[in-house]
Parts: C-alpha cells; structure tokens; sequence
C-alpha cells in the first residue's frame, strides 16, 4: 500500500510500503477516509523526536483518523461492515496492570499509532481492535469524526480538573488542544473559560463561542482579566495547553486558594515551579498523558450538538496532496487550528 512515510527527519514520502493486514477474531479492517495531522506529527517532522521518543526508521505518520469497516473479527458483534467508524490510536496490552486499573493509556506497553516504532494510519487500510474503534452517528462527518481524538484530550483535563458547576477556568495555549480543553471545560460545567494566546487570528476563531472569553496576551493582562471576572478571588483551575515554559511565570497567581492545575502541554525543558505559592494556596495539580475510556463521551457530545468541533477544521488536502499538508501545518498559518488529509 501507499502510505505517507516519515524517512526521517525534515523528510516525508508518499511511497509504497509493507503493512500487516491480517485481522484477528476481535479486530476489524478499515478503509481510512480523514486523517488529521497533529502537532505531534509535525513534531516528529521537523525535529524527528519528541523526547525519549525516537525516529530511528521511516514510520508512516497519523494518529486522528475515521474510516469505515471492511472486514471483522470472528468475535466481533458491536461492528459489522460498512460502518461509519473512528478510531482510538494507543491500544495496551490487555493483559497489564494499568488495563485493570482503568489506567490503560499509561501502561509502559501501548502500543500508539506515529509513536516510534509504531506506524500510523495515513495509508488507505489499516487493521485495529475493535475495542478501540467507534461508530460515529449517522449525524458526525468523517472529519468530525478525525477530530475525536483532540477533543479526547480535552475532555481527559476537564475530567482530571474535577469541574463543579459553576467554576471560572482559564486555557493557556489556543491550539488545536487549548481549543478542544475549553469546549470540554464548558460541556463539563464551567460558566466561563477565558483562553489566551498571542496570536489574534487563532483567538477570533472561538471568539463568539458561548461562555468564551478570549485574551491576547500582547495586549491585555491575563491577571487583571481573571482578577476582574473572579472578584479578585481567581480561577477555580487554569489548563496549561500551550506547552510554553514561559506560561507557568506567575501562573499560581491566575488561581484561587484551593484551585486546580492542570498540565496538558508538553515544554521542550524542563520548568522550574514556585513551590511556595503552591503551598499557600495549597493548589492540587492534575496531569494529563493522552486519556482513557473518553472516545464514547467525545463522539456523543458531538452528536448531541454540545460541542460543535466543524469550525476548528480549518482546511482538507488530498491524499496526493500529503507532503504539502505536512508543510502547511509546520508553516505555523495562524488561521489553520486543524488540518486534515482525505484519502477519498
């Protein structure tokens, strides 16, 4: 099969390359439609690592894809044949200790899709466990569907965050999961999600969402805005999504006493944390590593309509056309939040 190869560093094919295909009794084949390109895929692109994690041979890059079913298992029953369908990347060994704790997405042994060495999905079949993969509902696209995994995320901090009704949260960062943290935020009971960012095209993008307040860091005080909308008490959590080592300067002073932080960025270094303000506001801190059990509660807050994800997906790009997506996201377009690949 065809598929869109990372060779190495700075260096992406679509060329001919030989995958498994061979499905078990509980795994289903897939024809993939939408893969979206993540900045971890963009990552490993320009940098050729994330961490420990190493391109050391030419892996097929994608991780955020929705298809529909081909083949299934001898054992499979909630799946059948022309199935709309998306699917979870990171699959563990089912036999771990983490699998049993519900903890399945920091079992030492997963196995994710675009994580070296294992390939990804932007080839035109692929096999997975039919555990991890989704129907969508007759009303989610294909490209709302490539979207769950993001949204996941976001849902994963919220859900870490422990919302009440009612609580003031502040995002850092309005990417891709900055965006995907506040919508979760919202769906999961806050009355208002301020999100920052210095650049003002991605902001304007969610500008106009319901309980959105948007702040642009060159131009306003995240302090004096939460301050006044808390009545100088803070926020009840602040999600770092931005990944920046500058965002945790002062970010204790963005909570109330008793708040929640919680780490969703990955810094490049490591960062150094004011202890004592920690302590004296006695803040809980929460982190987030991929999610577990959250694709279900993606895929229906999306079709319910409580998260509307369609104007995040900024723009489509051929299979053909998959080098040139790969550029355009690395080319950091400030009005791009996701872009994605149709193989059809």
């Amino acid at each position: 099969m065809k598929a869109l190869v990372l060779e190495k560093q700075h260096d992406i094919r679509l060329r001919e390359i030989d995958l498994p295909l061979a499905i078990g009794p509980r795994d289903v084949k897939i024809k993939i439609h939408t893969v979206g390109v993540c900045g971890s895929d963009v990552h490993y692109y320009q940098h050729g690592n994330i961490g420990s994690f190493v391109v050391h041979e030419p892996m097929v890059l994608g991780h955020e894809a929705a298809g529909v079913v081909t083949e299934v298992g001898a054992d499979v029953r909630h799946l059948q044949v022309g199935d709309r369908v998306c699917m979870e990347p990171g699959v563990p060994d089912f036999e771990s200790k983490a699998v049993r704790l519900g903890l399945y997405n920091l079992d030492p042994a997963v196995r994710f899709w675009a994580t070296p060495p294992i390939h990804g999905c932007l080839t035109p079949f692929v096999s997975h466990p039919a555990a991890f993969t989704f129907k969508l509902p007759d009303n989610v696209s294909f490209a709302e569907g490539a979207i769950v995994e993001p949204l996941a995320i976001g849902l994963q901090a919220a859900t870490k965050a422990r919302i009440k009704p009612g609580d003031l949260a502040v995002v850092m960062g309005a990417g891709t999961i900055g965006m995907m943290t506040a919508l979760a935020a919202l769906a999961g009971g806050c009355s208002r999600v301020v999100i920052c960012d210095l650049v003002q095209e991605k902001l304007d993008l969610i500008h106009a969402y319901p309980g959105i307040t948007t702040v642009n860091l060159r131009q306003q005080s995240l302090l004096e805005v939460v301050t006044g909308l808390s009545g100088e008490w803070g926020a009840d959590i602040v999600f770092e999504a931005s990944g920046s080592d500058k965002a945790y300067d002062g970010i204790f002073d963005l909570l109330c006493p008793g708040g929640c932080l919680v780490l969703v960025g990955l810094p490049a270094d490591k960062v150094a944390i004011d202890i004592v303000a920690l302590l004296a506001k006695e803040i809980r801190i929460e982190s987030v590593f991929r999610y577990a059990n959250i694709f279900p509660r993606a895929l229906a807050l999306i079709a319910s309509g409580k998260i509307n994800v369609k104007p995040f997906i900024s723009r489509s790009f051929k299979f053909a056309d998959g080098v040139a997506a790969f550029d355009a996201a690395a080319s950091g377009n400030p009005r791009d939040v996701k872009i994605q690949i149709e193989l059809e």
